[in-house]
């Protein structure tokens, strides 16, 4: 076989440059200013938004102004290096287990105990739990302990609020052994009498603050009195059920699935959970894997995230649902949010989409300054998009949101994910709240 010498050497030449070691230029572009120094416990009348990195789904952890306490989703995905993050901050432990601590960490700072509402957004295991044979028995039920099931073991839960319950029928039946032991789950709690609830798109008052600290009145010569501040949270759409902005009504999207192919139905993450939190000025929406994909407008009644943000309208803090990825934000939804603040919860290969990108960071869908940040970006990712990605603030880390008594005001602190000191890495802000309104 004739060998062309020329052709020969040169693939050698990049066979072995291959082999090199990519230098990390995620972490070259995105080194913030140096701050080190753990982060301040929450205070009674501030308001906390930690979306939790673990590097294997989604955990976003609220601390209301009151003391109430709020987790909306618990991931433990199996997915393997090559397409995924390394589990934060190591494998020692579980995913489920890693919240948890985060958890009984923050309550014990506060001086509180116990989680008084976990909300599933949507049943995929990235947000509840992925589970194998090998997976520990819970010492509670018959189930085992991944995601959810792992936080519950550690922290005493007070009520758990799904898409689903208590059927798990609809769109279709739930199937999969992580589904299996999530079912199993809710079963136990509801033997023992423990609280579940199915999410009420429209409601203004499922999740309330239950006063367990009395909140502050801010110092002489402030205007707004902290302890009257508005507190909120609107479910915005479960289901395909998305309000109004009037009382607690709601319109239906989907249309009856007698009309539609099975390839049609809705998916899960379709079905996924909307709130919107407000204090004061301040807003926050999220909206677990919301996506805003009609098929190039062929099934246009998919555009979910579009109308649960418009409803919405804007806020100060925006997660970008469905992990910024190609389905996800539509231009429209953008428009409507128009944020201060995105937070992408990532850790796969495919987390963000560069279009998700451009729409975040575009001017042309919204005037004025804004701040991006993800919290498990994998290098192979961040060189695809790193026209866009090297302008994010934070690629790697907790990032938290703090709002100030009565929510004029709002600082996010990015800390450190590598170990369980919450050691500070970058601090934004202030930012005045509501800065958008109206634009």
């Amino acid at each position: 076989m004739h060998i062309d010498r020329r052709n020969f050497l040169q693939g050698l030449l990049v066979t072995q440059l291959s082999a090199l070691p990519i230098p990390n230029a995620l972490a070259q572009d995105n080194a913030g200013p140096a701050v080190d120094r753990s982060m301040e416990p929450w205070a009674p009348g501030c308001m906390d938004i930690h979306h939790i990195s673990t590097g294997r789904g989604n955990a976003t952890f609220v601390m209301m102004p009151d003391g109430t306490s709020l987790l909306i989703d618990a991931g433990a995905t199996a997915d393997t290096l090559d397409v995924s993050c390394a589990p934060k901050p190591s494998d020692e432990r579980r995913p489920g287990e890693w919240v948890g601590r985060y958890l009984n960490r923050h309550f014990k700072a506060a001086g509180l105990a116990g989680l008084d509402y976990l909300l599933v957004t949507h049943l995929h295991p990235d947000h509840l739990g992925d589970v194998t044979v090998a997976s520990p028995l819970s010492a509670r039920g018959d189930y085992r302990l991944t995601g959810v099931t792992d936080v519950a073991e550690i922290v005493q839960v007070g009520t758990l609020i799904d898409r689903a319950f208590p059927s798990y029928d609809f769109p279709t039946k739930l199937v999969g052994l992580f589904a299996k032991n999530y079912l199993g789950f809710v079963k136990s709690r509801v033997d023992r009498g423990e609280r579940v609830e199915r999410f009420r798109a429209g409601s203004g008052d499922q999740f309330r603050m239950l006063k367990h600290i009395a909140v502050p009145r801010p110092p002489q010569g402030n205007t707004r009195d902290a302890a009257r501040a508005e507190f909120g949270i609107r479910n915005l759409a479960v289901n395909g059920e998305v309000w109004t902005g009037t009382g607690q009504e709601t319109k239906s999207m989907f249309p009856p699935l007698s009309e539609l192919e099975l390839r049609d139905y809705p998916n899960e993450n379709l079905c996924s959970t909307a709130v919107r939190l407000n204090y004061g000025k301040f807003g926050y929406f999220t909206a677990g894997d919301l996506t805003s994909y009609s098929f190039d407008g062929d099934l246009p009644w998919r555009n979910l995230l579009t109308a649960a943000a418009q409803i919405a309208g804007s806020v100060d803090v925006a997660t970008a649902d469905h992990h910024g990825m190609f389905d996800g934000l539509s231009a429209d939804s953008v428009r409507a949010l128009r944020p201060q603040a995105w937070v992408v919860a990532s850790w796969h290969i495919s987390h963000p989409d560069q279009l998700q990108l451009e729409r975040m960071f575009s001017d042309r869908l919204y005037p004025g300054a804004r701040d991006v940040f993800a919290t498990s970006l994998m290098q192979e990712n961040y060189l695809a998009n790193r026209r866009l990605a090297r302008r994010m603030r934070s690629s790697d880390g907790h990032v938290v949101v703090r709002v100030a008594p009565g929510g004029d005001t709002f600082q996010v602190q990015v800390t450190d994910n590598a170990d369980e000191l919450d050691r500070v890495k970058l601090s934004l802000g202030p930012y005045v709240s509501g800065r958008n309104a109206g634009v």
